[in-house]
């Protein structure tokens, strides 16, 4: 049996009554208000090192108070403790001293645990008041010795007026109402005081005049430059396909597809690199934004992948991704909301504030999605950087529907333009909006071993539809059309389908579902005709199969797909009429390999049928959808595109310049003056300019295919003077300068001449019986509409 001693049982005890939880949570209190103390008189005293806090006058008023105060409730909390812990310590004694019974000799050094407790909280109760008092007495010197250079200083905190800050005072007034409504202020150090509003509204945005009395240097201090770096052909796209992450369909396919071309991508920088010979290229730092792949958006796309959605996008992203690597530039790929604010330096709130930092990139490739979600969360640094953003656009933007004022008061405002971008920086899936950029994708190319392998290897009766998803043969009418094919080939399909065979597929229709991209390649392979039901629009697919050696047979639109009679393209922003499935395959490359017929018109089609089935067509790809094509093309925009520099405006013809054109010697249009010098810095090369005067009715982007050529936006402002209307022999009665997108344009009847008010306004596309738009055309290279001949 264990024996206790006793006074090791009293001993416990005691150490039970003096930790009891109460107890340890009012010595936890008071340690922590200590603590606190500290920590808050550390803070104001380190606050009021000038220079520490961008806001240094309301540290210095509000500090004294604010320090006083807080000391003050301080010492009467732990007063009123104090006066609490006496009388329940006086209870806790009595009742230990009952408990006890007759045990009352303590020794000297053994005292009541409560009545130490007491002390030690008075001690540190006394030791509070004293600093208290202390600091109250320092803070009132403090102040008085500032007070002077406070009330200097708040007497420049007032909105200037100077005119070269026309704003300034409204924006202060906004900020005074507004200041709480977007964290980021408060991120940025306004606090609602007069000089947090000046300091922010000339250091942070730029709509007020530095302030005199503020550090200059440390506010004006930009970042040194990088040192420039020569871009460097790459050949091992391995750490590209790191860069472009996981977890989405989109991106797997996006990978898979890379990888794929990896070995016709190096192919194609080797042949750039020595056409481009010892041309000195930068090394742009490029942000590649992929805004529809993030959930914000919705990411409609990625569950598709694998049920033959639209894969359009992918392929293009995935060849721009390939190609701005190849050429040797720094990338960042995000595709989520969160990548993307911490790669710009958002701050911390709604949006409203500027970048915490200068961009740190040259260039940002997205889409509408990606430009939406950087305008809401960029603040003014959107428009101080929108000139380095280039937007991916399958269908183009116009520039009637990207002027925003325009756009609104001529009924041309959608939900996808009024962005008062450079229309040059809208870029295209294929070349059929002149007044943006053509940016494409690539088709894989053959080698001629594998072209004489697909000629012999063809089989001379069959098809396959153009259409993976089920949706899309629900057309009405394609019995009788596919009726009529079937008599003479075997058609086949690749439509997904996940128990049982789809049933808007003909029984006679042979349905792989849906293939990977090597099994797809195979397949048309063997082909000898691909056919579209009319929708897509404007795919990869057409082209891959014409690569591959097929027919492309597609259907004729009349009247001609637009925004005013198909769903489909209302709301996009752009008026262009579609008279086929696919007018680039129609127009640039047209038959033998594309054939566009009616197929309402049963004879027109099977006589279609039957002359395809005698014609003998080789493999083709057109040069500018081939890896070195986008290489080539991508390389030109990025060494001499720069949409950073303003634009000269469009000045009436009283401001400007005699314009250096002649007219050529069969006195049909206007040509660039040899003895003139060429415009500087002007790109396309201003030599290869030509300028027609367009029948009433017809745009300029179709009176310069008329006559070979490609019209060019960016030559628009050499022609807006009436010089070039009086050296075509046209008589201007009157000259006005509007804004209207038609414009530089003769009216007739009256003789009057209209010159563009508005850069932003000139445009290939548009036309109007009235009017005889003034049209700049270019010549280009072989297989390459996007340059002219002396664009590289």
């Amino acid at each position: 049996m264990i024996t206790v001693n006793p006074d090791g049982k009293i001993m416990v005890r005691r150490c039970l009554v003096t930790l009891r939880p109460f107890r340890l949570f009012v010595l936890g209190i008071g340690f922590f208000t200590l603590c606190f103390l500290m920590t808050s008189l550390g803070g104001q005293f380190s606050a009021r090192r000038l220079g520490d806090s961008p806001f240094t006058i309301r540290t210095e008023v509000m500090g004294g108070p604010e320090s006083r105060g807080v000391l003050r409730k301080m010492s009467d909390l732990l007063e009123l403790m104090v006066k609490r812990m006496d009388a329940l310590a006086r209870l806790e004694n009595g009742s230990e001293l009952h408990r006890a019974g007759g045990d009352l000799h303590f020794p000297a050094d053994r005292m009541p645990p409560g009545a130490g407790l007491m002390e030690r909280i008075q001690a540190i109760a006394q030791n509070v008041s004293d600093i208290a008092v202390k600091v109250d007495q320092i803070l009132r010197h403090s102040l008085l010795l500032h007070s002077k250079v406070s009330e200097g200083r708040r007497d420049q905190c007032e909105a200037p007026s100077d005119p070269k800050f026309p704003d300034c005072s409204g924006k202060v007034e906004w900020m005074r109402a507004r200041w709480t409504s977007d964290p980021c202020y408060a991120f940025f150090g306004v606090d609602g005081t007069e000089c947090s509003f000046l300091i922010y509204l000339s250091e942070v945005e730029w709509f007020c005049p530095p302030l005199p009395w503020r550090n200059q240097t440390a506010a004006q201090r930009a970042p040194k430059p990088l040192p420039k770096v020569q871009a460097v052909f790459r050949s091992n796209l391995s750490h590209l396909l790191d860069l472009m992450g996981s977890g989405k369909e989109s991106l797997i396919f996006m990978k898979k597809r890379t990888k794929r071309l990896t070995a016709q991508w190096a192919l194609a920088a080797q042949r750039l690199a020595q056409k481009l010979g010892a041309t000195q290229r930068d090394q742009k730092q490029i942000l590649v934004h992929i805004g529809f792949l993030t959930e914000e958006s919705g990411d409609v796309f990625s569950p598709r992948v694998l049920k033959g959605g639209p894969l359009g996008e992918m392929v293009q992203w995935a060849d721009i991704l390939a190609a701005l690597y190849v050429l040797g530039h720094g990338l960042r790929v995000t595709v989520s909301l969160k990548e993307l604010q911490s790669n710009l330096g958002v701050p911390p709130g709604r949006g409203s504030c500027p970048l915490t930092v200068p961009l740190p990139f040259d260039l940002i490739y997205t889409d509408y999605h990606g430009l939406q979600q950087m305008k809401q969360h960029m603040g003014l640094s959107f428009k101080k950087y929108r000139c380095r953003i280039r937007v991916i656009d399958t269908f183009g933007t116009e520039p009637a529907y990207n002027h925003e004022e325009y756009a609104t008061l001529h009924g041309y405002r959608t939900n996808w333009g009024y962005w008062n971008l450079n229309p040059k920086q809208f870029m295209t899936m294929f070349p059929h909006t002149p007044d943006n950029s053509f940016m494409g994708f690539v088709s894989e190319e053959l080698n001629e071993t594998e072209k004489r392998l697909i000629k012999g290897g063809k089989a001379s009766n069959m098809a396959v539809v153009y259409g993976k998803e089920a949706s899309i043969w629900k057309l009405q009418g394609k019995e009788k059309f596919l009726g009529i094919l079937n008599k003479y080939m075997e058609i086949h399909g690749t439509v997904y389908y996940e128990s049982q065979r789809p049933p808007e597929v003909p029984a006679f229709v042979k349905n792989h579902g849906l293939l990977p991209q090597p099994e797809f390649q195979q397949l048309l392979r063997k082909a000898k005709l691909f056919i579209g039901f009319g929708f897509p629009y404007e795919g990869p697919a057409p082209l891959e199969a014409i690569a591959n050696g097929c027919i492309f047979l597609q259907s004729r639109f009349s009247p001609p797909h637009s925004s005013l009679n198909h769903e489909f393209f209302r709301g996009k922003p752009t008026s262009r009429e579609v008279f086929s499935q696919h007018p680039y395959a129609e127009n640039f490359i047209g038959k033998p390999h594309v054939w566009t017929v009616d197929y309402n018109n049963s004879e027109e089609f099977e006589a279609a049928i039957k002359a395809i089935m005698r014609t003998q067509v080789d493999p083709y790809l057109p040069y500018e959808y081939t890896c070195e094509g986008m290489l080539e093309r991508i390389h030109a925009y990025i060494q001499h595109q720069d949409f950073c520099i303003a634009p000269g405006p469009a000045l009436p013809e009283a401001h400007a310049p005699q314009s250096p054109f002649v007219l050529a010697p069969n006195a049909t249009h206007l040509e660039w003056a040899r003895n003139t010098s060429l415009a500087p810095g002007a790109w396309p090369p201003a030599h290869s300019l030509r300028a027609w005067l367009a029948v009433p009715g017809r745009a300029c982007t179709d009176t310069c295919l008329d006559h070979g050529l490609i019209c060019e936006p960016s030559f628009f402002p050499f022609l807006n003077s009436q010089d070039a209307f009086l050296k075509l022999q046209v008589p201007c009665d009157s000259t006005e300068s509007e804004m209207n997108h038609l414009y530089p344009a003769f009216a007739q009847p009256g003789q009057e001449c209209y010159l563009q008010k508005e850069p932003l306004l000139f445009s290939c596309a548009g036309s109007n019986t009235k009017y005889r738009r003034l049209c700049p055309c270019r010549d280009f290279r072989k297989g390459q509409v996007a340059l002219c001949q002396g664009c590289l």
